[in-house]
Protein backbone atom coordinates (compact mmCIF):
# COMPACT_ATOMS: atom_id res chain seq x y z
CA UNK A 1 0.00 0.00 0.00
CA UNK A 2 2.86 2.29 0.81
CA UNK A 3 4.37 1.67 -2.65
CA UNK A 4 1.08 2.67 -4.30
CA UNK A 5 1.16 5.94 -2.35
CA UNK A 6 4.73 6.60 -3.49
CA UNK A 7 3.81 5.81 -7.07
CA UNK A 8 0.84 8.19 -6.97
CA UNK A 9 3.01 10.90 -5.41
CA UNK A 10 5.68 10.48 -8.11
CA UNK A 11 3.02 10.63 -10.85
CA UNK A 12 1.51 13.75 -9.23
CA UNK A 13 4.94 15.43 -9.03
CA UNK A 14 5.66 14.56 -12.68
CA UNK A 15 2.25 15.92 -13.70
CA UNK A 16 2.86 19.13 -11.80
CA UNK A 17 6.33 19.47 -13.33
CA UNK A 18 4.87 19.00 -16.82
CA UNK A 19 2.15 21.59 -16.07
CA UNK A 20 4.74 24.08 -14.71
CA UNK A 21 6.95 23.53 -17.78
CA UNK A 22 4.03 24.27 -20.17
CA UNK A 23 2.90 27.31 -18.17
CA UNK A 24 6.44 28.68 -18.18
CA UNK A 25 6.61 28.53 -21.99
CA UNK A 26 3.11 29.99 -22.36
CA UNK A 27 4.09 32.86 -20.08
CA UNK A 28 7.28 33.51 -22.03
CA UNK A 29 5.30 33.50 -25.30
CA UNK A 30 2.80 36.02 -23.86
CA UNK A 31 5.62 38.23 -22.59
CA UNK A 32 7.22 38.19 -26.05
CA UNK A 33 3.85 39.00 -27.65
CA UNK A 34 3.29 41.90 -25.24
CA UNK A 35 6.76 43.21 -25.99
CA UNK A 36 5.99 43.07 -29.72
CA UNK A 37 2.65 44.86 -29.22
CA UNK A 38 4.30 47.56 -27.09
CA UNK A 39 6.90 48.09 -29.81
CA UNK A 40 4.15 48.33 -32.43
CA UNK A 41 2.27 50.88 -30.29
CA UNK A 42 5.47 52.88 -29.90
CA UNK A 43 6.02 52.85 -33.67
CA UNK A 44 2.43 53.92 -34.31
CA UNK A 45 2.71 56.77 -31.79
CA UNK A 46 5.90 57.93 -33.46
CA UNK A 47 4.19 57.79 -36.87
CA UNK A 48 1.19 59.70 -35.48
CA UNK A 49 3.50 62.41 -34.16
CA UNK A 50 5.16 62.61 -37.56
CA UNK A 51 1.80 62.87 -39.32
CA UNK A 52 0.64 65.59 -36.93
CA UNK A 53 3.83 67.56 -37.56
CA UNK A 54 3.38 67.16 -41.32
CA UNK A 55 -0.28 68.25 -41.06
CA UNK A 56 0.74 71.33 -39.08
CA UNK A 57 3.43 72.12 -41.65
CA UNK A 58 1.00 71.79 -44.57
CA UNK A 59 -1.67 73.91 -42.85
CA UNK A 60 0.52 76.93 -42.14
CA UNK A 61 -1.56 80.07 -42.76
CA UNK A 62 1.10 81.68 -44.98
CA UNK A 63 1.28 78.53 -47.16
CA UNK A 64 -2.51 78.34 -47.47
CA UNK A 65 -2.68 82.05 -48.31
CA UNK A 66 -0.08 81.46 -51.01
CA UNK A 67 -2.11 78.57 -52.44
CA UNK A 68 -5.26 80.68 -52.44
CA UNK A 69 -3.43 83.42 -54.34
CA UNK A 70 -2.03 80.94 -56.87
CA UNK A 71 -5.42 79.30 -57.53
CA UNK A 72 -7.67 82.34 -57.23
CA UNK A 73 -8.93 82.31 -60.83
CA UNK A 74 -9.68 78.60 -60.81
CA UNK A 75 -11.14 78.19 -57.29
CA UNK A 76 -12.46 81.72 -56.68
CA UNK A 77 -11.46 81.52 -53.01
CA UNK A 78 -11.49 84.67 -50.94
CA UNK A 79 -9.92 85.16 -47.50
CA UNK A 80 -12.17 85.01 -44.46
CA UNK A 81 -12.78 88.25 -42.63
CA UNK A 82 -14.31 88.84 -39.18
CA UNK A 83 -17.33 90.48 -40.82
CA UNK A 84 -18.31 87.12 -42.34
CA UNK A 85 -19.09 85.65 -38.91
CA UNK A 86 -22.30 86.31 -36.97
CA UNK A 87 -23.58 85.60 -33.49
CA UNK A 88 -25.87 82.59 -33.00
CA UNK A 89 -29.03 84.68 -32.44
CA UNK A 90 -28.51 86.23 -35.90
CA UNK A 91 -28.76 82.85 -37.68
CA UNK A 92 -32.03 82.34 -39.58
CA UNK A 93 -33.20 78.96 -38.28
CA UNK A 94 -36.00 77.08 -40.10
CA UNK A 95 -39.45 77.19 -38.55
CA UNK A 96 -40.06 73.98 -36.54
CA UNK A 97 -43.68 73.88 -37.74
CA UNK A 98 -42.39 73.38 -41.31
CA UNK A 99 -40.51 70.26 -40.24
CA UNK A 100 -43.63 68.47 -38.92
CA UNK A 101 -45.22 65.95 -41.30
CA UNK A 102 -48.60 66.67 -42.80
CA UNK A 103 -51.16 64.64 -40.77
CA UNK A 104 -53.37 64.18 -43.86
CA UNK A 105 -50.55 62.86 -46.02
CA UNK A 106 -50.44 59.09 -46.48
CA UNK A 107 -47.51 57.26 -44.92
CA UNK A 108 -45.03 56.06 -47.54
CA UNK A 109 -44.60 52.68 -45.86
CA UNK A 110 -48.26 51.89 -45.23
CA UNK A 111 -50.06 53.99 -47.84
CA UNK A 112 -51.71 52.39 -50.84
CA UNK A 113 -51.96 54.94 -53.60
CA UNK A 114 -52.51 54.31 -57.29
CA UNK A 115 -49.69 52.29 -58.85
CA UNK A 116 -47.83 53.95 -61.69
CA UNK A 117 -47.67 52.25 -65.09
CA UNK A 118 -44.84 49.72 -65.07
CA UNK A 119 -44.84 49.42 -61.27
CA UNK A 120 -44.58 45.79 -60.09
CA UNK A 121 -47.70 44.25 -58.60
CA UNK A 122 -47.95 44.73 -54.86
CA UNK A 123 -45.67 47.81 -54.82
CA UNK A 124 -46.76 50.50 -52.39
CA UNK A 125 -46.99 53.96 -53.95
CA UNK A 126 -47.79 56.96 -51.75
CA UNK A 127 -50.60 59.34 -52.64
CA UNK A 128 -49.62 62.89 -53.43
CA UNK A 129 -50.50 65.29 -50.59
CA UNK A 130 -54.00 66.67 -50.83
CA UNK A 131 -54.51 70.36 -51.50
CA UNK A 132 -55.82 72.55 -48.71
CA UNK A 133 -59.54 73.23 -48.87
CA UNK A 134 -60.47 76.48 -50.59
CA UNK A 135 -57.95 76.34 -53.43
Amino acid sequence: MRQLGYLLAVIAVMGMAFWAYRENYRTQARIAEMSRVRGEISDLRERLGLLRAEWAYLNRPERLRELVDLNFERLLLIPLTPEQFVAIPQVAWPDPADALPDPEAEDVLTGAGEPLPGTPAGAVVPRPPSRPKGE
